[in-house]
Parts: C-alpha cells; sequence; structure tokens
C-alpha cells in the first residue's frame, strides 16, 4: 500500500474518531449540565458542574481541531469564546465572580459560530449547521437577561434541538473522513484561512 493511501486512511480515521469522541463528550456535558442546573444544590450538583465545564473544553478542543480546515481562524474564535464562557462558569461556581454573566451568551456566539463553520464544511450535512445556528439565535435571547427569562423554555428549544441532534449526528455517524481529509489537504492552500 502507498505511504500517501496508508495516510490518508489515517487521516480519514483521525477525524471520525475525534468526532465520535466530541459527540461522547458533547453527551457528558448535556447530562452533567443538567443535573448541575437542575438538581439540587449540594456538592454532586458542584462536582456535575465541573464535569460539565471539562467535557465542554474537550468539545471546545475537539471542535477547534475538527473545523480548522474549515477557517482556522473562525474556528480559533469560536474556541476563544467558548473557553471564555467556560471559564466564567468555572469562576461564578466558585464564587470568585463580582456579577453574574449569563453563559448562554457565549455560548449563543459559539453555537453561531459552529454552525457557519459546519455549513462551510464538506464532511457534515449543512442541516447541521442550520440548527447550530437556530441554537445561538435563541439562545441569544440571554443578551437581556429579562428576555431569555421571559421567552423560557422557547429559547432554548433551538439549541436543544440543534446540539442534541449534532450529539447523536457525531456518536452515530462521525464525519465523513475523505471530505475531511480533502478539506483539510487543501486547508494551507485557502488565502481566507
Amino acid at each position: 500500500m502507498a505511504p500517501t493511501l496508508v495516510n490518508s486512511r489515517s487521516t480519514q480515521s483521525s477525524a471520525c474518531l475525534m468526532a465520535r469522541i466530541a459527540g461522547a463528550m458533547y453527551v457528558v456535558n448535556i447530562v452533567t449540565s443538567l443535573d448541575s442546573y437542575f438538581g439540587p444544590r449540594n456538592r454532586l450538583a458542584f462536582f456535575a458542574g465541573f464535569v460539565a465545564a471539562a467535557a465542554y473544553i474537550a468539545v471546545t478542543v475537539l471542535f477547534y481541531l475538527l473545523f480548522k480546515p474549515v477557517s482556522r481562524g473562525l474556528s480559533l474564535l469560536a474556541a476563544g469564546i467558548s473557553m471564555a464562557g467556560t471559564a466564567i462558569g468555572i469562576l461564578q461556581m466558585l464564587g470568585r465572580m463580582p456579577f453574574r454573566i449569563e453563559l448562554l451568551v457565549f455560548f449563543s456566539l459559539y453555537c453561531i459560530l459552529i454552525g457557519y463553520l459546519i455549513v462551510r464544511s464538506t464532511f457534515l450535512p449543512h442541516f447541521l449547521g442550520v440548527l447550530m445556528i437556530l441554537a445561538g439565535i435563541g439562545y441569544a435571547a440571554f443578551f437581556g437577561p429579562h428576555l431569555g427569562k421571559a421567552l423560557f423554555p422557547y429559547d432554548v428549544i433551538p439549541g436543544a434541538l440543534g446540539e442534541w441532534t449534532l450529539t447523536v449526528w457525531l456518536l452515530a455517524k462521525g464525519v465523513n473522513g475523505e471530505r475531511w481529509a480533502e478539506q483539510a489537504a487543501a486547508y494551507p492552500k485557502t488565502p481566507q484561512n
């Protein structure tokens, strides 16, 4: 077997593996976030909040790597926004923030950027990107905290639909490894990255 064919298959497999691990980490994040947010306020909820944050950091890093061939700059911006939101969430859990910031503001921007990257990608279906953009638009209601609370739960339904659909897709199908490898191979030649 030619070395380039082996490298190509290895690259495709690693992209699919990254996608499936991101899906698994998304599941961990969703489950522990729900427990942390809606469960009783005790040590278990506190621990669940940290597990949720760690899982979301893993999702963020894996998404950066997956979407870097689409646009390194936008992928890096999305990762930075997600990390900032996660860091602020951890500080709030520890009681170290002098004021409260609604975390869904950060994840609104993150979902919109990830949705856009999915739409521009060749290795995931575009409908997943549209759902993630709608998720981000729903979360955008939390830019006005009173608006977010007034529209609840209707403003988070698109988020649940978008993020859960993407999670199930990543777990079940991963990414199209061949198309990811093609987009990754073309990445350094693309001037807008």
